[in-house]
């Protein structure tokens, strides 16, 4: 099965979710009247893509193109290239740029959301590249966690930079550079603790990760990259929020996107924070984790 295959497979709850909502509103022989303009508005809203890329879609429908009518696979025609055309400055490879290296990767996100198994998958990729990778174990504050990036580390083939529960997390964050600068490793990713938006104390000590590993190199993390669950829905986009102000986040890796009818918040927050989306996940394999494509998304989800 092609990655498209599997793509619209793992898509297809938030597929049906949209081609339901649309089911009925287009016809090829009538112009969209206000009536069905409002009933397509709503049904993007109720498919989780937002009401300002719900009222961006709108527009175009309401150009010159479409006076003559459209009929539904014209309709979702419209639907995915404008998708295409909010995803695509967004859709941008993860890739590994610092000089002197290592190029550092700080890995954030609530509990729940995939972030060991995801820092996984990217090593994996990493090293299928021919980057040395390291892993570092930031996430002091549950044992279990520590115990379980220590086992996909030993699976993936890559050290791994561990310590006692309840220990400095941002301490352990600047032994790990260390060692990787000491060892000349190309990437150091380091995971972090879930983080609950309400727990500022939390946060800070996020904050002074970030402080710590510029102490030993300005420029580190290079990137800070946010783990999203697709089946949060709209509550990711608050999650952005909050991460993009105290971590600093460059950029987003959406998961789960095969256990959920939400997948359009994706295009709702590229359209809201202009945030890179690195990767997607639509399963638990190693390889099912893959870099974003803006038009393979959109033809996906709208089951063209």
């Amino acid at each position: 099965m092609s990655w498209l295959d599997r793509l619209k497979s793992g898509l297809s709850r938030s597929t049906t979710k949209l081609a339901d909502s649309l089911a009925g509103l287009a016809s090829g022989t009538m112009p969209l009247d206000e009536a069905r303009l409002d009933a397509i508005e709503e049904a993007l809203i109720t498919a989780d893509l937002g009401p300002a890329v719900a009222q961006r879609i709108r527009e175009k429908l309401e150009g010159p193109r479409f006076e003559r009518g459209i009929d539904e696979a014209g309709l979702k025609a419209a639907v995915a290239e404008e998708i295409t055309n909010i995803l695509a400055p967004y859709a941008k490879p993860l890739a590994v740029t610092a000089f002197p290296r290592p190029h550092v990767i700080l890995v954030v996100g609530v509990n729940g959301v995939g972030k060991t198994t995801t820092i996984a998958k990217l090593a994996r990729r990493f090293t299928e590249a021919d980057y040395s990778v390291m892993l570092a174990a930031g996430d002091t504050f549950r044992a279990a966690a520590i115990a379980q990036l220590r086992i996909w580390a030993e699976r993936v083939g890559v050290p791994l930079v561990s310590g006692e529960q309840g220990a400095d997390a941002a301490g352990l964050a600047f032994t790990a550079l260390e060692k990787a600068q000491a060892a000349g490793t190309d990437v150091l990713i380091i995971d972090t603790a879930g983080r609950l938006q309400n727990k500022s104390g939390l946060m800070d000590e996020l904050a002074k990760i970030r402080r710590v590993l510029q102490k030993r190199s300005p420029a580190a993390p290079h990137d800070t990259l946010l783990v999203l669950d697709a089946t949060t829905g709209q509550n990711a986009l608050s999650q952005i929020e909050v991460f993009q102000s105290v971590a600093k986040v460059s950029g987003l890796v959406i998961t789960k996107l095969d256990g959920t009818a939400r997948g359009g918040v994706i295009v709702a927050a590229a359209e809201r924070f202009h945030l890179p989306i690195h990767a997607i996940g639509i399963g638990e394999g190693m390889d099912d984790l893959r870099p974003f494509e803006a038009q393979d998304f959109a033809t996906a989800i709208t089951g063209r």
